[in-house]
């Protein structure tokens, strides 16, 4: 019935599993499981037979960035090395995997070849990469030091809390940290919504606008106009003064989202990887003229990636300075225990965003009919 409906063969089926019997036999494995399929899938992505693969090895060129990360990545371990060193069955018997392993080991210094090239492959890229960030941190302090808007800014902080503080042992003070800039929206008026930045701001937005419309004036003839109407110019012209704070610090706030535990690190992992590479070309295979071909090219890039490496930890240095002093210069001591070098720009930028959501309100409000913007502190 079951051949009727089916076409099921017992016959054949009895044929196919008689021929599964009489394959060979599977290839015997030295490396575990895991490591093994994690190989084999790495060996896909390589798309290269081992002897192209040795003989970019002897010559030091040929593999890509891809091929190269894929090859790092199948670096056995000592005692995987040692298992397939040691292995004494026939060369045919292992799996493909396993032989494409076992034949970069007749490469002198194979996967020290792996690490070499790969270093040269990205070395350029991270030097761009480190010095626009070593960069932007110098313009970051750049700005800080040179923003006259800035300065203002923080001299109108300091007199105003002065002027709350008269009478008390906080008053009189001649400066503050910048941590203070953070609480200034803490700080509200008897109405509940005007806050000691939104006075702040609007004080500034008011002589600030006042000396850009005297100019203007100065320069063009204006018609006269009302008080209502030079008390808007007011307000415009220094609401799009103090609002610029946050385009002229641009830097300060892209440098806030740096790491420079992770620059650092790179720096230093740059510099190792020159030492071994140094090793390698000018100790280990220096020997066999057998390997000239590998160090003749390897010799080429040292010439100038060395250069560059000296000029990159030179330039860390200066930055690394600069941020201490700006940081001092707004700061005074600067503590050794400070977690995070660039603190300073994380509040400025905190603050810039405080700033801009302030000028956004008064922005969308109308000219207080109050000449007095104290009158809620009072």
């Amino acid at each position: 019935m079951m051949e009727s409906l089916f076409g099921y063969n017992l016959q054949n089926s009895v044929k196919n599993d008689e021929a599964k019997s009489k394959t060979p036999s599977p290839s015997k494995h030295v490396l575990e499981p895991k490591r093994l399929q994690n190989i084999t899938i790495l060996l896909k992505a390589l798309n290269s037979t081992s002897e192209q693969v040795c003989n970019a090895l002897v010559q030091g060129e040929g593999l890509s960035l891809q091929q190269l990360e894929a090859l790092v990545k199948m670096q056995p371990t000592k005692e995987e090395e040692d298992k397939l060193s040691s292995y004494k069955g026939g060369f045919d018997e292992l799996g493909s995997t396993e032989k494409f392993v076992k034949a970069l080991f007749k490469i002198p210094f194979s996967f020290q070849r792996v690490e070499a090239l790969l270093y040269r492959e990205t070395f350029e890229e991270e030097v761009v990469h480190l010095r626009k960030s070593f960069s932007m941190l110098e313009e970051a302090c750049k700005e800080l030091r040179s923003s006259r808007l800035f300065l203002k800014l923080l001299d109108a902080v300091l007199k105003t809390g002065n002027r709350m503080n008269v009478g008390t042992i906080r008053g009189g003070a001649r400066a503050f940290k910048l941590d203070a800039l953070l609480k200034l929206a803490d700080v509200k008026g008897t109405d509940g919504k005007t806050t000691l930045l939104h006075f702040v701001v609007q004080e500034m937005i008011r002589s600030e606008g006042i000396k850009d419309s005297i100019i203007i004036r100065e320069t063009i003839t204006q018609k006269r106009k009302t008080a209502e109407e030079k008390e808007e110019d007011y307000r415009r012209m220094g609401l799009d003064y103090v609002s610029g704070l946050g385009a002229e610090l641009c830097n300060v706030k892209k440098t806030a989202s740096i790491d420079l535990d992770v620059l650092e690190s790179s720096v230093s992992n740059l510099s190792v990887g020159m030492s071994k590479l140094q090793q390698l070309v000018h100790g280990d295979l220096s020997t066999d003229d057998q390997n000239g071909a590998f160090v003749s090219s390897m010799n080429s890039f040292l010439t100038t990636a060395e250069k560059n490496l000296k000029e990159l930890q030179e330039d860390e240095r200066k930055v690394l300075l600069h941020v201490r002093q700006i940081t001092e210069y707004f700061h005074g001591d600067v503590s050794k225990d400070e977690s995070n070098p660039l603190r300073i720009f994380v509040i400025v930028r905190d603050f810039l965003g405080m700033l801009d959501q302030v000028c956004k309100e008064l922005r969308s409000t109308k000219v207080p009919t109050s000449p007095s913007p104290l009158a809620p502190f009072r």
